[in-house]
C-alpha cells in the first residue's frame, strides 16, 4: 500500500462500517431470576472462548468505544459509558507475582519484571462512577508499533451476569480490542492526567483511532509532545465543536486531516472517491474547534453558535494558507496555532441526521 493510500484509508475510516443488529437482550423476567455468583464462580468464567458479536450501537460518535449501558433496551446519552477508566492496581486473581502496573507508552508493565498482565482483574470505573471489573484476556503487540499493545478485555455484565467485551462492536471490527491509554477522559470529552488511573479505549473509538493513525500521546514531534495534539484528534474526529463532549457527525463521512508536525498530509491526488478540492471545515484545539467553516453534518453554523454561546464569533474570512478559511473564529482564539485542520466530504446520500439522546 502506498503512503498516499495508507493515510488515504485512515481517514476514511473513520466512520466506515454500518452497524449490524444484536441478539435480543435478556428479558427483565431472566434477569430477575439470575442467581447472583460466588466471586470464585464469577473469575471462573472470564476470558472464555466466546463468538463476535454485533451491538445497535452508533458508529462514528464514540469518545470511548464502549457501550453506553449494560442494558441494551436504554436509549442512553452518547456522554455515557459503560467503562470510562481502570486502576493500575491489581485486584483479583491472576498472575499472583504481580506486585504492580505501570503503563509504558502504549503497554501496561506488571512488577517485578517478568510478571503477566493477562489473568488480572482490574477495578474500573464506568461515567456514573459505578464500580466495574474488567479482566485481561489477551495482549498482542501492534504490528507497526511494537512499543504499543492490544488488548482484549472483558467486564462484568451486572444485568446479564456474564463477562462480555464492553467495547461496540460492528461488522468491520466484530470483537474488537483496546488499547491502555494514560490519562482519563471526563463526559465533555476532556482529558485529565491520572497517576493512578487510565483508559482501556475501543478500537472503534475515537481515543484509539486517533492514536491508530499516528498521534500517539506519549510520542513527540519536533520536541512538541503529541498528547494535546491526540486531544485535538479525538475532538475532530468526532467533530466536537464546542469541546463540551457532544458529537456532530454522520456515519460514513469522508474525510482528511493534516498537520503541522509531519504526522499526517493533506491529500492532494485525486481518486475515484476523494476530491482534494472538497470543503475545509474547521481547526482543531484540544478543546475543540478554534475556527469553523462549515458544520459536517450539515447543520446551520447559527445552530453551533447557539449550542455554546460566546465561544465563536463571525466576522470577515480568516485565512489559514493553502486554500483553507474559516468564516467563524474561537474568541480569542488563534487559528493559525492550530494542531489539527481537516476537511470533509458533505452528508453521505441517504444518511439518517443523528439521534438526538435524552439529556440526563
Amino acid at each position: 500500500m502506498t503512503f498516499f493510500n495508507r493515510f488515504l484509508m485512515a481517514g476514511l475510516c473513520l466512520h466506515l462500517s454500518a452497524v449490524a443488529y444484536a441478539a435480543p437482550p435478556p428479558s427483565a423476567k431472566a434477569v430477575a431470576k439470575a442467581a447472583p455468583l460466588s466471586d470464585a464462580e464469577r473469575y471462573a468464567r472470564r476470558c472464555q472462548p466466546r463468538s463476535p458479536t454485533r451491538e445497535r450501537n452508533p458508529q462514528g460518535t464514540m469518545l470511548w468505544g464502549s457501550r453506553r449501558d449494560w442494558d441494551t433496551e436504554k436509549v442512553a446519552p452518547e456522554t455515557r459509558s459503560v467503562l470510562v477508566s481502570v486502576a493500575l492496581s491489581p485486584v483479583k486473581p491472576g498472575d499472583t507475582a504481580v506486585k504492580s502496573l505501570q503503563l509504558k507508552g502504549g503497554s501496561l508493565e506488571a512488577s517485578p519484571a517478568g510478571a503477566k498482565v493477562t489473568g488480572l482483574v482490574l477495578q474500573g470505573r464506568s461515567s456514573e462512577g459505578k464500580p466495574v471489573e474488567v479482566a485481561i484476556c489477551e495482549s498482542e503487540p501492534a504490528p507497526q508499533s511494537p512499543e504499543m499493545m492490544w488488548y482484549r478485555i472483558e467486564a462484568w455484565n451486572p444485568v446479564a451476569q456474564e463477562w462480555e467485551n464492553p467495547c461496540v462492536a460492528v461488522d468491520r471490527v466484530p470483537s474488537p480490542r483496546v488499547l491502555a491509554v494514560s490519562g482519563v477522559w471526563d463526559l465533555t470529552g476532556a482529558r485529565k492526567d491520572s497517576a493512578e488511573h487510565f483508559t482501556f479505549a475501543c478500537e472503534n473509538g475515537a481515543i484509539a483511532k486517533c492514536i491508530d493513525w499516528g498521534y500517539k500521546p506519549w510520542e513527540s514531534r519536533g520536541g512538541k509532545p503529541l498528547t494535546d495534539v491526540h486531544q485535538a484528534c479525538t475532538r475532530m474526529a468526532r467533530a466536537d465543536y464546542c469541546g463540551n463532549g457532544r458529537s456532530h457527525t454522520y456515519q460514513d463521512n469522508s474525510i482528511d486531516m493534516y498537520d503541522p508536525f509531519g504526522v499526517l498530509k493533506r491529500t492532494p491526488e485525486s481518486a475515484a472517491d476523494w476530491d482534494p478540492a472538497l470543503s475545509f471545515e474547521a481547526a482543531w484545539g484540544p478543546d475543540g474547534a478554534i475556527c469553523l467553516e462549515h458544520t459536517r453534518d450539515g447543520r446551520a453554523l447559527e445552530t453551533i453558535l447557539a449550542e455554546c454561546p460566546n465561544r465563536f464569533r463571525k466576522g470577515g474570512a480568516v485565512e489559514l494558507g493553502e486554500g483553507d478559511r474559516c468564516s467563524v473564529q474561537r474568541t480569542g482564539g488563534k487559528p493559525q496555532t492550530a494542531l489539527l485542520r481537516n476537511k470533509s466530504y458533505g452528508i453521505p446520500e441517504g444518511a439518517a441526521p443523528p439521534a438526538k439522546a435524552p439529556q440526563r
